[in-house]
């Protein structure tokens, strides 16, 4: 079998130069590594982790840690993040915790501890002291994605202001009866998300002069099912029927528009419909959004932990995410 010598020769570099080529630790020219591959590959060279791992105290493996990788929000955070891992030489190994809290705390307490993972990337997860503490004691850089976490550096996306940019879209078209569809009681848990979106909506009325009306606010579950059912309440109602709708979410948005449909009502006609997310469904309807960019989150969240690890001299200056009003046909100004 090929070594690393054999790899040098071959290509007329130094194994140090083969070794950053291969592992992604240190700078090589673009012409170089791409010389350095193709020696590989001709002699069927494969670095071992193992031994990398041995050499450096590193294992280049990243644990990922998610909360519901079926939906798409977080699995498109998980692909950026483990494509940017990649394109470095890390593997990632990922938890999704869709059990109950016994299963987050044997993640916590004894998978990441005991699985060989250089650094950890939590994603909407409000990590505990005791769980920032354990991974902490053992050396394990960590960084979040979704909102504050003390002693954890954390990418966080203002919920309230992006609420407020979706809200006022409305309120500028000339929508004063806006209703809300948010997330029920039971998915206000990290980071508090659906509350906080709420409180957007309802700062954007008020900045506005427009009243707040609790019945003009429905909650459901981030589905489209939740969202239709919603909505066929809100504007099946004989009086009062809102002129705009504020989704949480795209799928939420995408059930209040095909609720719309079969109540005889047309969007933007007789209804305005605005979510959040810009999922890969979104255009397709003709979606007007607040786009949040999960993939590039992720990405985002990669370059934080190079920091963590010392790869990086250091971190980003700004942690905040980005958003963006994505302007489609599902909105539009009310008719007089």
């Amino acid at each position: 079998m090929a070594g690393i010598d054999d790899v040098a020769a071959r290509a007329g570099v130094s194994t140090a130069t083969v070794s950053r080529a291969l592992s992604g630790r240190g700078y090589v020219s673009d012409a170089t590594r791409a010389k350095v591959q193709d020696a590989a590959a001709e002699l069927g060279y494969v670095v071992s982790s193992t031994a990398s791992g041995l050499a450096s105290g590193r294992t280049r493996n990243v644990g990922v840690v998610v909360p519901l990788l079926s939906h798409w929000y977080f699995s498109s955070v998980v692909e950026g993040a483990e494509r940017a891992l990649l394109q470095l030489g890390y593997d990632t190994t990922l938890y999704n915790l869709t059990g109950d809290a016994d299963d987050r705390r044997s993640v916590f307490t004894h998978f990441l501890l005991r699985k060989r993972v250089d650094a950890v990337i939590a994603i909407n997860l409000e990590l505990t002291p005791d769980e920032v503490r354990s991974l902490h004691d053992l050396g394990k850089p960590l960084v979040g994605i979704g909102g504050p976490i003390p002693g954890v550096p954390t990418l966080a996306l203002d919920d309230v202001e992006l609420a407020k940019l979706a809200t006022s879209h409305l309120i500028g078209l000339g929508h004063e009866r806006i209703a809300h569809i948010g997330g029920g009681s039971e998915f206000d848990v990290d980071f508090h998300l659906p509350s906080n979106r709420r409180r957007g909506y309802e700062a954007a009325l008020t900045e506005a002069g427009l009243p707040l009306d609790a019945r003009l606010v429905r909650p459901a579950d981030f589905t489209m099912r939740g969202g239709y059912d919603s909505a066929k309440q809100l504007l099946g109602s004989p009086t009062g029927r809102p002129t705009g709708i504020f989704a949480a979410s795209d799928e939420m948005a995408i059930g209040a528009i095909l609720a719309a449909r079969d109540l005889g009502l047309s969007v933007p006609r007789d209804v305005s419909i605005i979510g959040v997310d810009d999922n890969q469904q979104a255009p397709f309807f003709d979606l007007t959004t607040i786009a949040q960019f999960p993939r590039r989150q992720g990405r985002a969240a990669v370059e934080l932990l190079l920091a963590e690890l010392g790869e990086k001299t250091s971190p980003p200056d700004d942690l905040s995410l980005p958003y963006e009003l994505i302007v489609r046909g599902s909105t539009a100004r009310p008719q007089e």
